[in-house]
C-alpha cells in the first residue's frame, strides 16, 4: 500500500491528542518555537469566546501535520509545533492556578504521561521540543511548581529566542488568567478536555508528510529538504557529537543562505548520481547519496561531502575562487546562462582541484563551449543533463580535462555555428549571453562584469522603419528582414529603449541615441558602431563575418 493510502486524517479532541495515544517530538530540523504575546493570547481570547457558546458545539483549533505509523504512538511534529506547544503552556498555567487538587492532577496528567511503580516507569512529557529547548521546557513548564520562578528568569538565563518566548508566553497566560474565578478556569480546562479538537493528518512517509504540510501550510514555517536531511545525520550521530555537527552544519546554511543552500544538496545528488532525478530529492537523496554513509558515518558526510562542497558552491555563486580571477571571470559568465544545469560538473571541479587553477580554467573553458552550444541550440533538460551526466561519469573515472563529454561533434559544432549566425534576437536568453560574452571580448577585459541597472539591446537598423526613412532607401524589404535580428545589427545599451529613437536615420542615432553622454558609447559592441561611417547590407555582411570569427575563436568552433 502505497504512503498516500496510509494516510489518516480526522478530527481529535485534546483530551485524545495528549494522551498516551501520541508521544510528540519537535524533529530538530524544525524552526524553534516562535509565537509571540499577540499570537498566544489571542488563542486564549478564542477559547475564552468558544467557552460562552451551546455546551455541546465543538471548537476546532486547526490542523497538525504528523509522521506517524499506526499503532506506534511515536510522532514526528511537521506542521503544530506552535500550537500544541503554547496549549502544553497553557495547560500547564491552568495546572498552576488550579485550586482543586484532583482537577491539578488531572491537568497533570495531560501534561506528563504518568509513571507507574509497578512497571518501574516514571513520568516523561507528552511533547518533547527540539533538542535545544526540550530540557528547558521540561523543567520549567511540564514539571510541576515552577511558573512563578520561570516568569522571574532574566534573559541571561532564557538564553535562546524560544526560551524568552516560552517564559513571555507563560506570563501572559499567568497574568490573564488570575484574573478569572476558579469556577470559569475549570470550565475553560473541562471544555478543552471534552469539546475542542484538532485536525490530526499523520502519515508514516516523511515525503508524504512534506507534500501535505506544504499544501496546508499558511504559517511561514519553510520546511525544506535540507532540514530533514540535517535531522537525519545529526540524529545519527553520537549525543557527544549532535551540538558540534550541528553547529558546523547551520554555520554553512548560513554562509550560503538557506535557498542556496537546499539548491546545494540538489546538486550533490547529481554529482553522486549521474542521471536525471525522477522522484522528489527526499526520496533520491536519501537513497544515492546518504545511504553510503548512515548508518555509521555520518560524520564523514559532513566533513567529506556537505562541507567542502558547500565552500566549493560559495566560491562558484560568489565568483570568490580565491586562485585565479580567469576562473572567477568564467564563473560569472556560466552564471548568465539560464538553467543551472552546468552546476554540478563545475562544483566537481571546484571541490576535487580547489588547488589546480590551471586545471580549473580550461575546465571551465570547455564547460563554457557545451553550455553555450545547448544554449544557442536551445536543448531541452532532459538532454542536457544527460550530457553533463555523461560527463560526471568520465570525471569520476579520471578522464578529466580529457573527458570525450566535453568536446562537440562536427554536427554539434556546426549548430552552434548556425544558431550564432541566426536570428538570435528572438531568444532572449541567447542575445543577451552571446551579446554581453561579444561585448567583453571586444572590450578585452577578460571577466568583465555588467553591473549596469538595466541593459538592454537594441536594433541598429529598425524593426519597422518608416517607407520615407533612410533606411527603405538603403534596404529592400527582403534584405531588411534578412539582417534586422541578426548579430551584426544588435548593440547593446544601458537605459530604457526610446520607440521614437529606434526609427531615427543612422547618422542621427548612432550619435545620439547609441552615443551616450559627450558622444562615447559604454559597450564596446555599441562604439563600434557609433564609429562606422555608414550602415549598409554591405557593412552588416562584414560585421557578421568579423563577430562570429571572434565567437568561434573563443569556442572553439571553427570548421
Amino acid at each position: 500500500m502505497s504512503a498516500v493510502k496510509q494516510l489518516d486524517a480526522g478530527e481529535v479532541s485534546l483530551a485524545k491528542i495528549f494522551c498516551s495515544d501520541y508521544d510528540f517530538k519537535i524533529p530538530d530540523y524544525q524552526r524553534p518555537y516562535s509565537w509571540k504575546r499577540e499570537q498566544t493570547l489571542q488563542l486564549l481570547d478564542d477559547l475564552d469566546d468558544a467557552l460562552d457558546r451551546e455546551q455541546d458545539e465543538p471548537y476546532f483549533l486547526g490542523s497538525i501535520v504528523l509522521v506517524k505509523s499506526k499503532g506506534s504512538p511515536e510522532a514526528d511534529v511537521i506542521d503544530g509545533q506552535q500550537r500544541l506547544t503554547t496549549l502544553t503552556i497553557l495547560f500547564s498555567v491552568l495546572r498552576h492556578l488550579a485550586e482543586d487538587q484532583e482537577l491539578a492532577n488531572e491537568l497533570n496528567a495531560v501534561i506528563l504521561e504518568p509513571g507507574s511503580r509497578l512497571a518501574g516507569t516514571q513520568a516523561k512529557p507528552r511533547l518533547r521540543l527540539r533538542p535545544r529547548d526540550a530540557d528547558f521546557f521540561e523543567r520549567w513548564i511540564q514539571r510541576p511548581g515552577r511558573l512563578n520562578e520561570l516568569i522571574a528568569l532574566p534573559d541571561s538565563e532564557a538564553t535562546t529566542d524560544a526560551r524568552r518566548a516560552i517564559r513571555d508566553n507563560t506570563k501572559a497566560l499567568l497574568e490573564r488568567l488570575e484574573t478569572w474565578d476558579d469556577a470559569r478556569r475549570e470550565r475553560l480546562a473541562a471544555m478543552m478536555g471534552s469539546r475542542t479538537f484538532l485536525v490530526v493528518v499523520s502519515t508514516p512517509d516523511l515525503a508524504s508528510a512534506h507534500r501535505i504540510f506544504s499544501v496546508m501550510n499558511a504559517r511561514g514555517l519553510d520546511l525544506t529538504a535540507a532540514d530533514i536531511f540535517k535531522a537525519t545525520v545529526i540524529g545519527s550521530l553520537p549525543d557527544s557529537d549532535q551540538s558540534e555537527y550541528a553547529d558546523k552544519w547551520e554555520t554553512e546554511e548560513e554562509d550560503l543562505g538557506r535557498d542556496n543552500f537546499a539548491d546545494l544538496f540538489q546538486h550533490i545528488r547529481m554529482i553522486t548520481a549521474k542521471v536525471k532525478a525522477r522522484r522528489e530529492l527526499l526520496k533520491e537523496f536519501d537513497e544515492q547519496v546518504l545511504s553510503a554513509y548512515l548508518p555509521g558515518r555520518a560524520a564523514h558526510f559532513v566533513d567529506d561531502v556537505l562541507l567542502p562542497y558547500s565552500d566549493s558552491y560559495e566560491d562558484l555563486l560568489y565568483w570568490k575562487y580565491g586562485r585565479s580571477e580567469t576562473v572567477n571571470a568564467f564563473l560569472r559568465r556560466l552564471s548568465m546562462i539560464d538553467n543551472a544545469d552546468w552546476r554540478p560538473p563545475a562544483l566537481w571541479a571546484l571541490r576535487h582541484h580547489s588547488k589546480d587553477p590551471d586545471f580549473l580554467e580550461e575546465f571551465l573553458r570547455k564547460l563554457e563551449r557545451l553550455a553555450v552550444w545547448m544554449l544557442v541550440t536551445r536543448a531541452y533538460v532532459t538532454p542536457r543533463v544527460a550530457r553533463y551526466g555523461e560527463l560526471l561519469k568520465e570525471l569520476d573515472k579520471g578522464m578529466g580535462l580529457d573527458a570525450t563529454s566535453f568536446e562537440l561533434s562536427e554536427d554539434e559544432a556546426r549548430a552552434t555555428r548556425d544558431g550564432l549566425a541566426g536570428e538570435i534576437y528572438t531568444s532572449a536568453p541567447v542575445r543577451r549571453y552571446v551579446l554581453l560574452r561579444l561585448d567583453e571580448l571586444l572590450a578585452n577585459e577578460p571577466g568583465v562584469s555588467y553591473e549596469h541597472r538595466l541593459i538592454t539591446v537594441e536594433h541598429v537598423l529598425p524593426q519597422h522603419p518608416r517607407l520615407d526613412s533612410e533606411w527603405s532607401r538603403t534596404f529592400t524589404e527582403d534584405e531588411r528582414r534578412h539582417w534586422v535580428h541578426r548579430l551584426a545589427n544588435l548593440v547593446l545599451l544601458n537605459r530604457a529603449k526610446n520607440a521614437q529613437a529606434q526609427n531615427y536615420d543612422f547618422d542621427v542615432k548612432k550619435t545620439s541615441y547609441f552615443g551616450g553622454r559627450n558622444g562615447v558609447a559604454t559597450f564596446a559592441l555599441t562604439s563600434q558602431v557609433v564609429h562606422t561611417p555608414e550602415w549598409t547590407p554591405e557593412t552588416l555582411k562584414h560585421r557578421q563575418r568579423d563577430l562570429l570569427s571572434l565567437l568561434e575563436a573563443e569556442w572553439r568552433l571553427e570548421q
